[in-house]
Order: C-alpha cells, then structure tokens, then sequence
C-alpha cells in the first residue's frame, strides 16, 4: 500500500536542491547536520580513506552513516550510489573496486554533481561517472549494477516504495543494496510528513 501525501513535490525537491546547493558552494556555512571531516570520523571513515580524496569532496559531505561498514565492496564491482552527492561515497568506492569496476553517482543537484566530476578528475579516476536524476527514476537500465549505496538519501525522498523499486530494478539478481539512512521508530504524524520545512530542516 503506498501512503498518499498531500505534498508539493515540486517544491520539496527544489527546496532540498536549495540545501545541497548550499552545502556544495559553502560548506563551512554552518547547518543543522554535520558535515565534512568531522562528520566521517563521527561516522567511523578511517582518516586514511579521507586523507586520499580531494579537499572539495570532503568538505561537503553530508551523510548520517558508513554503507561501507556493513561490508567492503568486490573487485570489479559495478556499483550504483544514489544521491551521490559531492562524491565522497563514489570516491571511496571507486578505489575499493579497482579499475576493473565501475562506478555511478546518480544525484539530483547540479552543483554537487559538479564537485564531484572535479573530485573523480583530481584523482584520475577513469572508472567513477556521474549522472543527474532521481531516485524515483534512475537513468540506468534494468540489472545493472552488483550493488547499490546510498548515503542519507532515501529519507528524504517522498515516494520511498517507487525509490526501493528502481533500486530492485537496477540491482543484478543477487545484488546487493548497501544504505546508511535516519530510521524513526515512532509514526510520524501525518501533518509533520507534509511539512515541507520538517523535510528540509
């Protein structure tokens, strides 16, 4: 069963795109999330990963976990991070799964997508792309991809049923859905889910 909201998803999306532009172009500004390098060592990253990527992708990084915690990506891997955000995940995936893999950053903001592009360019990375879209409606084809990560993405996206769909349809059989994510343990109140602010923060 899928929960209707009455919620401007329009305006959701450019309010979160608002958010993430920020966190892009300014990330020492300052939000009510964590960022940067401070966050990874709050999530557990060992300093050595972040010591090897770029100061651009490190700043803005905004997750809420590790994905990489709950198991080391294969060899030769083809590996999806949706909302890939400045790139920090990619990144780090792109050095796990070596040349033979390949990597795409699927991310809905233009600014981000652009820092990440440098960050891939800056390592020489050749195995790592990044693509704009949606997670309700990746720009991938069907079993594509031996895993799929994901960052701090999900919660904020409306339709989590279409979202955790396209993640099946992209996944190989047998594939792998890694995700860090916010989980309550309460329902929340409906009027709190169609509160474009309560979304965005």
């Amino acid at each position: 069963m899928t929960l209707q909201l009455n919620l401007d998803v329009a305006r959701l999306r450019q309010e979160i795109q608002a958010k993430y532009l920020d966190v892009a172009l300014h990330p020492d500004k300052g939000f009510h999330f964590h960022t940067g390098r401070p966050l990874a060592r709050i999530l557990g990253y060992p300093d050595a990963w972040v010591d090897l990527l770029p100061p651009g992708t490190v700043e803005s990084f905004a997750g809420v976990g590790n994905p990489f915690s709950l198991e080391m990506l294969p060899q030769g891997a083809t590996v999806v991070d949706l909302g890939s955000g400045a790139g920090f995940d990619s990144l780090i995936a792109a050095q796990q799964i070596g040349a033979s893999g390949r990597v795409i950053g699927v991310d809905m903001t233009d600014e981000m997508l652009s820092k990440a592009r440098a960050g891939a360019q800056a390592l020489s990375l050749t195995n790592v792309e990044f693509k704009k879209g949606l997670a309700e409606e990746l720009p991938l084809p069907d079993a594509f991809a031996d895993v799929v990560i994901s960052n701090g993405v999900l919660n904020l996206v409306p339709n989590k049923e279409r979202a955790y769909r396209e993640v099946y349809r992209i996944l190989k059989p047998g594939g792998v859905l890694q995700i860090a994510d916010v989980v309550v343990q309460k329902e929340v109140p409906q009027d709190a889910k169609e509160d474009i602010d309560l979304w965005t923060g």
